[in-house]
């Protein structure tokens, strides 16, 4: 079920802006790969995968940002930024023009950078509506900072409202969880649907690139029938490596710690390690 009922709309207004002038990126230029971490569905592991895979990049010796756009905050207070702490946020980038180098806070972790969130967020879905160029404030913020990182995700909240749309715009990949559960499929045609609609009339080069399933349970054979289920349907772009459900994964964020800082030789330390490697091209 779509519990977004204006995501298709706001596709379909990008659609039929495919006249506008904005520059488009021509996957050409140097810097990061942006990845939106994107699934409508809430509840699929989406910011648990932006912190804990962009911090086992980190540790690979990639310098890796992670931009905080949900109004929840959770990436930010997973890697221990209380949101009270600063001044500029998101919110900030998105409404106010301010550079997203000055949002940038340093995680104790090295090489790993959070562009934070606060509550504020949680009206630039309404503040955005009458804004200039409202689908490219992003791309504009981030094309002047991906020179300075490898990687950069971007933690999306769940729904397709104009939060999203400017990360599917900013973007050049949308990396998608998949929960091992039942409906695991849900949510995820209506984002590929607007990700088509992206790609045809805001950001030509935007693809779906991976697929990582999470919360895996290799006791039931739910588990193995959605992994089979997931990667019958979607082919190569899922992921070799799957995430398990664990109970250190879930209980890191609470410390303010990626899996690979709270218990570094976990099963979920361990998948999100080799995670990395595969998403980078390193071998095993």
């Amino acid at each position: 079920m779509n519990d977004e009922p204006d995501a298709a709309p706001l596709a379909e207004q990008a659609e039929r802006q495919s006249g506008s002038s904005a520059p488009f990126y021509d996957g050409s230029s140097p810097g990061a790969r942006v990845m939106a971490v994107a699934n409508q569905k809430g509840g699929v592991g989406k910011t648990t995968t932006a912190v804990n895979l962009g911090a086992a990049l980190a540790d690979l010796g990639h310098r890796v940002l992670i931009v905080d756009l949900d109004p929840q905050g959770n990436a930010s207070t997973g890697l221990g930024i209380d949101p009270r702490n600063f001044d500029v946020s998101m919110y900030d980038v998105l409404l106010h023009d301010v550079a997203l180098e000055d949002c940038i806070e340093a995680t104790s972790i090295k090489n790993l950078f959070l562009a934070p969130s606060t509550l504020d967020l949680a009206g630039a879905e309404i503040e955005l509506v009458p804004a200039l160029s409202r689908e490219y404030r992003l791309r504009r913020a981030i094309s002047a900072a991906k020179e300075d990182f490898d990687y950069i995700f971007i933690d999306c909240p769940p729904s397709l409202g104009l939060i999203t749309l400017n990360a599917l715009s900013a973007a050049t990949e949308v990396l998608v969880p998949i929960q091992c559960e039942y409906y695991a499929l849900e949510g995820v045609s209506q984002l590929t649907r607007n990700v088509e609609l992206v790609r045809s009339n805001l950001n030509p080069t935007l693809r779906v690139s991976t697929i990582v399933l999470t919360m895996y349970d290799a006791r039931t054979k739910l588990a193995d029938a959605v992994v089979a289920e997931v990667r019958s349907h979607f082919g190569e772009i899922v992921c070799n490596n799957v995430i398990p459900r664990t109970v250190r994964i879930s209980e890191a964020p609470s410390f303010g710690e990626p899996i690979t800082v709270h218990d570094p030789t976990s099963r979920g330390a361990i998948a999100y390690r080799e995670l990395a490697k595969e998403v980078s091209g390193v071998a095993s």
